[in-house]
């Protein structure tokens, strides 16, 4: 049987079972209890962090969502600009540089915007603001799907973390008793060595999970855009699993799934964008009145004009073109995102039932058993029926139901973590 890793089998729920706590022969080290107090090394200065203070830590510190905050601030100026109308026009000429002979006119140039370029300008603004607000929705909610994956990382780790030291007085104890035992002559020289390996084991096992720890809240801190998070401990229930409705009432509620909802924002969006290269096909008008002071005839004259751009070339045939297909390509862009995001969800969901069924046959036949096995072996070994060998393996598989319990429980928080992601929760 290989190693197991045992700063990793903690069992996160309580076996609920009298069996499954059966009492250590006298002598022997009882396994770690199934409910250890986190040991998580406290920040300078930091406390208890709930999920709902690190969640607030996240919306109010987040670089990611001041960015995109900022998106949909940066893009109202975009709609107040749409709505402005062009300038006018001042232009003024001198014909002949005689002063008697000299012709001086001022005009000024009204240009006039046909084809609804003005109003389709606003509305392409308007819906670029609308989906910049909508990938706020969106980034809200993975950010706090990340939260919450960050948060329960750190749990799970600190959970590991007093298991590994639970375990590491387990060694300790066990390799005092294998001394007095090889010192009687009970049991050869061997068993103390296998007992002090399993102490080394268990040392380099402390600092593995110390260090996952630390990157665990790291990961967390890096959310608030801060290297060293500010919280001590992190205080969380990790007993009652997760869940989730049935995977066909998941799929009915997907449509209001804030990247769906996103993406038929953006389909908008490029609709108003082929909306206004067309307009761009009429030609603009340029209406233009002036006077001009003719010093020959010594007399004013009025001047009248009208600019029309004919459109023999350039009608914007190109833009309109390529305007029309990004809107076929977003259309395509949002069927394969439903169907990505079906996808997601149909396996989060199943993944999700598969953690929960694990967890609760661990919970209530894998643990109790190994329990039962240990206690066993101890016994066993105490009445010298089995060599320290036997409790050792005993052990390992007492900590490796606890390690896939654990494993299982983090999985089902994963699974109910990306089902809210894609749903937007």
């Amino acid at each position: 049987m290989s190693r197991i890793a045992w700063p990793f089998m903690v069992a996160v729920v309580a076996c609920g079972q009298a069996a499954a706590q059966s009492l250590p022969a006298p002598g022997l080290p009882a396994p770690p209890p199934m409910h250890e107090a986190p040991a998580a090394p406290p920040a300078a200065g930091g406390g208890l962090l709930t999920l709902d203070a690190a969640l607030a830590r996240t919306a109010e510190r987040s670089p990611l969502l001041a960015a995109a905050r900022k998106e949909v601030e940066a893009l109202q100026g975009g709609i107040v600009q749409a709505g402005v109308r062009p300038n006018p026009e001042l232009a003024i000429s001198v014909e002949d540089t005689r002063r008697d002979t000299r012709t001086t006119a001022a005009q000024v140039g009204i240009p006039i915007e046909l084809g609804g370029k003005r109003q389709a300008r606003i509305v392409a603004a308007e819906r670029a603001r609308t989906v910049a607000e909508a990938d706020l929705v969106s980034q809200q909610a993975a950010l706090r799907a990340a939260t919450v994956a960050a948060f329960f990382d750190v749990l799970v780790a600190q959970e590991a973390l007093a298991l590994a030291r639970g375990a590491r007085e387990v060694a300790v104890r066990a390799v005092d008793i294998a001394a007095k035992r090889v010192a009687a002559g009970k049991v050869p020289p061997l068993e103390e060595d296998r007992a002090r390996v399993e102490q080394a084991n268990a040392e380099l096992d402390i600092e593995a999970a110390r260090s996952r720890l630390m990157q665990a809240r790291q990961g967390l801190g890096a959310l608030w855009d801060e290297r060293d998070p500010g919280f001590g401990t992190a205080a969380g229930d990790l007993e009652t699993l997760p869940q989730r409705p049935p995977a066909d009432e998941l799929l009915r509620q997907l449509e209001q799934a804030p990247d769906l909802a996103g993406s038929r924002l953006e389909i908008e969006r490029r609709e108003a964008v082929k909306d206004l290269e067309r307009s761009k096909q009429y030609p603009d008008v340029r209406l233009t009145a002036g006077t001009q002071r003719n010093n020959e005839l010594g007399r004013n004259q009025a001047l009248i004009g009208i600019a029309i751009p004919l459109p023999l070339f350039d009608r914007n045939q190109g833009n309109v073109y390529e305007a029309t297909v990004r809107a076929d390509q977003a259309r395509d862009m949002h069927r394969a995102l439903a169907a990505r995001l079906a996808r997601d969800l149909e396996q989060a969901s199943s993944r999700l039932a598969l953690a929960r069924g694990s967890a609760e046959t661990l919970r209530h036949t894998v643990m109790p058993a190994a329990n039962r096995a240990y206690d066993a072996a101890t016994r066993g070994f105490e009445a010298g029926k089995f060599g320290f060998l036997d409790v050792l393996d005993a052990q390992r598989t007492l900590f490796q139901a606890r390690l896939r319990h654990l494993a299982v429980v983090a999985d089902t928080y994963q699974a109910a973590v990306e089902i809210d992601r894609i749903l937007g929760r």
